[in-house]
C-alpha cells in the first residue's frame, strides 16, 4: 500500500478512539454516578445505551456529508458537538439530563470514527486496507487500555464529573490538531452531489448488497456483543464479584490489550491468509467463547476466573473482526466510502444501543443478561458471515 505518514495514523487513531474513551473512562465511576444523581444501576447502564444510540443515528448524516463536503468539515463539526455535550455531562444534576447529554455526546463523537474509516478507504485498498485498519485498531486500542485506569485515577483526584471535563479538553485539542495537520483526502472532483432521495437510494443499495451487508453485520454484531460486556461488566465485576474500581480498570485494560495483540497479528497475516477465511475463524472462536460464557454465568461453574477468561477470549477477537469485516465490506464502495462507513457504524452502534439497553432492562442481579447479550451478538455475527455474505 502507499506509505501512510505516522502522524496521519496517530490522528486517525485518535479520531477512532472516541467510542472507547467516552464509554470506558466513566465505567469505574458507575456507582458514583448513580449515587450522585440518585439513579439505580439500570438507569446508569442506560446512559451508555443513550450514547450508543446517538453514535448510531448521527453516522447516517455524517456519511453523506463526508461524500459531499469532504472529510474535514464534518469531523470538526462533530468534535465541537462532543466538546459541548461533555461540558453538559459535567454540569448536570439530573440522571435524565445526563442521559440526554450522553446521547448528544454520541451525536458528535461518531464523526471522527466515520471519517477515519472513509479516509482509510480513500488512501488504501485490498490487503493494504486491512493492514491500515489493523494499525488504527492498534493505536485506538490504547484508549480502552488506558481509559478505565485514567478514569479511576481521576476519581482519586476529584469527583466523577472531572472525567467529562477531561473528555471535553481531549476533543477540543483534537479539533485543533485536525484543523492544522489532517489533510483532506477526498478531492473536489470525487465528491458527490446527491440530494436526500439520492442519499436514501445509496443506503438502500448498500443494504441490498449481500456482500456489503453480510460483512458489515459480521463486524457490527460482535462489536454489539462487546457493548453488552461494557454495559454489564461494571455490575458483574465490581458489585457482583467485589472487584475494586482500580482493579476493574486493570481487567478492562487486559481485555483491550488482547484486542491490540490480535489486531497486530491480523496485520502481519494480511498478505498470507485470505481475509474471508481469517474472519470466519475469528467469528468461530468468539462464538464458542460466548456460548461457554452463558453456561458459566448460568451455572456458576468456574466462578469469576472463568468469566474473566472467556470475556478475554471474546473481546480479543474484536481485533480481527473489526478490521477484516470493515475492509471486506468497504472494498467495492470507493465512490460512496463515506456512506458505507456511516452505515457500518450505524449498524455497530445501533445494535450496541439495543444490546446495552437490554442488559440494563433485564438486570436481575446475575451475570446472565450480559452473557446472553454477548452470545446472541457473537453467534449472529458468525451466521451473517456464513449465510448472508457472498464468498
Amino acid at each position: 500500500m502507499p506509505q501512510v505518514a505516522l502522524h496521519l495514523i496517530l490522528i486517525l487513531g485518535a479520531m477512532s478512539a472516541f467510542g472507547p474513551l467516552a464509554t470506558d473512562m466513566y465505567l469505574p465511576a458507575f456507582p458514583m454516578v448513580g449515587a450522585g444523581l440518585g439513579a439505580d444501576a439500570g438507569q446508569v447502564q442506560r446512559t451508555l445505551a443513550a450514547f450508543f444510540a446517538g453514535m448510531a443515528l448521527a453516522q447516517m448524516v455524517y456519511g453523506p456529508l463526508a461524500d459531499r463536503l469532504g472529510r474535514k468539515p464534518p469531523t470538526l463539526a462533530g468534535l465541537a458537538i462532543f466538546t459541548l455535550a461533555s461540558l453538559g455531562c459535567a454540569l448536570t444534576q439530573d440522571i435524565g439530563w445526563f442521559t440526554f447529554w450522553r446521547f448528544v455526546q454520541g451525536l458528535g463523537g461518531c464523526a471522527g470514527m466515520v471519517m477515519a474509516r472513509a479516509i482509510v478507504r480513500d488512501l488504501t485498498e485490498g490487503p493494504g486496507s486491512v493492514r491500515l485498519m489493523s494499525q488504527l485498531m492498534l493505536v485506538a486500542g490504547i484508549a480502552p487500555i488506558l481509559a478505565p485506569t485514567i478514569g479511576s485515577g481521576l476519581l482519586v483526584l476529584g469527583p466523577w464529573r472531572l472525567i467529562f471535563w477531561v473528555l471535553a479538553a481531549y476533543s477540543a485539542v483534537l479539533a485543533l490538531v485536525v484543523h492544522a495537520f489532517l489533510p483532506e483526502s477526498l478531492a473536489a472532483e470525487r465528491r458527490r452531489r446527491d440530494g436526500p432521495l439520492g442519499v436514501l437510494q445509496v443506503y438502500l443499495r448498500l443494504l441490498g448488497n449481500r456482500h456489503f451487508l453480510g460483512h458489515a453485520l459480521a463486524c457490527a454484531l460482535p462489536a454489539a456483543g462487546m457493548f453488552a460486556y461494557i454495559g454489564g461488566s461494571p455490575f458483574v465485576f465490581m458489585e457482583l464479584h467485589g472487584v475494586a474500581p482500580a482493579t476493574y480498570g486493570l481487567f478492562f485494560g487486559l481485555n483491550a490489550f488482547g484486542i491490540m495483540l490480535v489486531a497486530q497479528a491480523n496485520a502481519r497475516l494480511a498478505r498470507r491468509v485470505a481475509a474471508g477465511t481469517a474472519l470466519t475463524v475469528a467469528l468461530g472462536w468468539m462464538s464458542v467463547a460466548a456460548v461457554l460464557l452463558v453456561l458459566v454465568a448460568a451455572t456458576g461453574i468456574g466462578g469469576f476466573p472463568a468469566i474473566a477468561a472467556l470475556l478475554f477470549c471474546y473481546v480479543a477477537g474484536i481485533g480481527a473482526t473489526m478490521p477484516l469485516g470493515t475492509a471486506l465490506a468497504m472494498a467495492p464502495q470507493g465512490k460512496v466510502a463515506g456512506s458505507a462507513s456511516a452505515l457500518i457504524g450505524t449498524l455497530q452502534f445501533g445494535l450496541g444501543a439495543v444490546s446495552g439497553w437490554l442488559v440494563g432492562a433485564l438486570h436481575d442481579g446475575t451475570a446472565v443478561p450480559m452473557a446472553l447479550g454477548i452470545a446472541v451478538c457473537g453467534v449472529g455475527g458468525l451466521l451473517a458471515k456464513l449465510v448472508l455474505a457472498k464468498a
